[in-house]
């Protein structure tokens, strides 16, 4: 029902900066709090980054708090994660989701499986 395409992945060092972007189709895209996960080999999808349907409330997980910044766009049905000071350890395919019901401070703690849509991802490879 709901297309998501990501893209902006790329290889960079560590230390530099990545824009993810993900585009969305229909005219709903404000209904749908959005957010970012990632998926690096032999690890579980978590979270990363969420954002509330107005754009006014973010949410982060601890490890790239200060790091990265996630935003959105509603009149260009567009989500972005602005990701600076790379590390090797951000390496991983990245996924942003949508959901139609789930408050955006949810996503953090919700199973990623639970949330309603999701991209194909793009890979962000860091190298030391």
């Amino acid at each position: 029902q709901v297309q998501l395409v990501e893209s902006g992945g790329g290889l960079v060092q560590a230390g530099d900066s990545l824009r993810l972007s993900c585009a969305a189709s229909g005219r709903t895209f404000s209904s749908y709090a959005m957010g970012w996960f990632r998926q690096a080999p032999g690890k579980e999808r978590e979270f990363v980054a969420a954002i509330s349907r107005r754009g006014s409330s973010t949410y982060y997980e601890d490890s790239v708090k200060g790091r990265f910044a996630i935003s959105r766009n509603n009149a260009k049905n567009t989500v972005y994660l602005q990701m600076n000071s790379l590390k090797p350890e951000d390496t991983a395919l990245y996924y942003c989701a949508a959901d139609s019901q789930k408050p955006s401070a949810n996503l953090a703690s919700a199973s990623w499986m639970d949330l309603d849509y999701w991209g194909q991802g793009t890979q962000a490879t860091v190298s030391s």
